[in-house]
């Protein structure tokens, strides 16, 4: 390798996110798997992961609509309290102001599973659904994007403050919705995925 010149990219170093809370109470698992929602604002997935800054860690939480892949909501905080996942979950109510019944998929992490966010979901009249133990399939979609975030968006962020760091990510999120094309959006960013969509409904 040096001979040819070529360097190793290491990937950051693994740092677990999902800690479960035996006293808190699980959801049945709605989705099994199936994240092709007929309709926007059907179902939501949301998932935390950790970004490294110069500061130290950070935490980031997201919530997407799963009909388009769209990124509806996101926050960012020092640390992994269940104020992080309700800010990003208020914050896509927000925006999208979903239908009574808006079923919002997660895993097991003692953030979604506390009584905080449970009643802040309840207040917003949403249906909660989680992951089987241990399944990281069951939220895949939500993990491709935090794939895709850190090694098409960010790279390495260790030397770049938390401000920094959100200006890239609030970047990145309106690249990822307003032009990355999506397999599953038969090659369309998820904002052209949903307005065809509206299209093709006022057509028919």
């Amino acid at each position: 390798m040096r001979k040819l010149g070529l360097v190793c990219q290491q990937r950051q170093a693994f740092k677990v996110t999902t800690k479960r809370n035996e006293r808190h109470q699980v959801q049945f698992n709605l989705l099994n798997q199936n994240f092709q929602p007929l309709f926007a604002n059907e179902v939501w997935a949301g998932d935390i992961t950790y970004i490294k800054t110069s500061q130290g860690w950070r935490y980031l939480a997201v919530v997407m609509d799963l009909f388009s892949r769209r990124i509806v909501g996101w926050s960012m905080a020092e640390r992994m309290k269940a104020d992080l996942v309700i800010q990003a979950l208020q914050q896509a109510h927000v925006l999208r102001q979903p239908q009574y019944g808006c079923v919002f998929h997660s895993d097991r992490g003692s953030q979604y599973t506390s009584r905080a966010f449970a009643k802040k979901a309840s207040q917003l009249k949403m249906r909660l659904s989680m992951s089987d133990m241990g399944c990281c399939y069951d939220n895949a979609v939500v993990e491709r994007f935090f794939g895709s975030l850190k090694y098409e968006g960010l790279g390495h962020t260790t030397s770049m403050n938390e401000s920094v760091v959100k200006q890239e990510i609030t970047q990145f999120i309106h690249y990822y919705n307003f032009k990355r094309p999506h397999t599953a959006n038969n090659g369309m960013s998820p904002l052209e995925y949903e307005n065809s969509q509206i299209k093709v409904s006022c057509a028919a």
